[in-house]
């Protein structure tokens, strides 16, 4: 491995032998930080960009261990309503009271991670790669939050051999947009909403850089595959607009390889529980198949 000064970054996770981000099996490491907060945020672990802590009530044993070990005083079990109290607030993010936490009620959500080391849990599964066409995939939270280090680990992945890419939505300074195309193989980008407008409502932020950013993403000179994902929220990405806007734009990024629909699912909202947070779509359920079905449909026809 290149010699390189001890860089490090925040990694929330990672996932072996997935099927759903790139070709073939890819190992995926999740990092933390996001820039923005899409209402329907299935990993809200993930865009704090320092580690954190979750609490699964429906675990806890209120044996009371972790209150003991809490040297900030943050921690008491309610008596009243059952399970344990936890002073945000007064919280120093020691993780003392995780480490002696029996059940797993109580979870550290991030931890630091040297280029090497996360080189090394990669290079692991190259059997893998080697037999599967796979490869490695960055994700998040958001992979150019932490564009030094996401360029060092795609960098050293690919003096390995081994296929690279990473899930962006591109909202970020074009210098650290740039710092990791000529590692690439592959860039997923993001394209939630086009109306700028709805774009801020929905994510907090508007589309112009992530439009600007993706446009000179494809006059780069690297030999990169994007391939554009839409997140399908009934209602509100899903509509006749906005994907065929969608489509309109993206006919001008001569990289593009295609458009993948990604149906909306409920499966992080237990973890905005866990962290004490609200989530604002509960009354919005996943579309049926015969939706999805019939939305791929129309975005096929779309493109031809």
């Amino acid at each position: 491995m290149t010699k390189t000064r001890q860089l490090n970054g925040t990694v929330l996770r990672i996932e072996r032998s997935s099927i759903h981000d790139g070709q073939g099996l890819r190992t995926v490491l999740f990092l933390k930080g996001c820039p923005l907060r899409c209402i329907w945020c299935s990993t809200p672990e993930s865009q704090n960009p320092v580690p954190e802590k979750g609490y699964a009530k429906e675990r806890c044993r209120e044996c009371g261990l972790c209150v003991e070990a809490c040297p900030a005083g943050a921690l008491s079990l309610d008596g009243e309503s059952g399970g344990l109290q936890i002073n945000r607030e007064k919280c120093r993010g020691c993780f003392a009271c995780v480490d002696k936490c029996p059940s797993g009620a109580l979870k550290r959500y991030g931890y630091s991670m040297s280029v090497e080391q996360a080189v090394a849990e990669v290079s692991r599964d190259e059997i893998f790669f080697f037999h599967s066409g796979g490869g490695v995939t960055i994700s998040g939270g958001e992979p150019l939050s932490q564009a030094r280090f996401t360029a060092a680990v795609l960098r050293e992945c690919k003096r390995l051999g081994i296929h690279t890419a990473i899930e962006t939505c591109l909202f970020a300074p074009w210098e650290d947009v740039k710092m990791a195309l000529p590692w690439l193989d592959v860039l997923y980008a993001d394209i939630k909403v086009m109306d700028g407008a709805l774009h801020k409502k929905l994510t907090g932020a508007d589309n112009t850089l992530i439009l600007e950013n993706l446009r000179r993403a494809d006059a780069s000179p690297y030999n990169i595959e994007i391939i554009a994902r839409v997140p399908m929220i009934p209602g509100i990405t899903d509509t006749g607009e906005n994907l065929s806007e969608t489509v309109r734009f993206l006919r001008q990024v001569k990289k593009l390889k295609d458009i993948e629909l990604l149906p909306y699912h409920r499966l992080g909202t237990d973890t905005y529980k866990h962290l004490g947070r609200e989530y604002s779509l509960k009354g919005l359920f996943p579309p049926t198949q015969e939706r999805i079905a019939e939305r791929r449909r129309f975005l096929a026809k779309l493109m031809e």
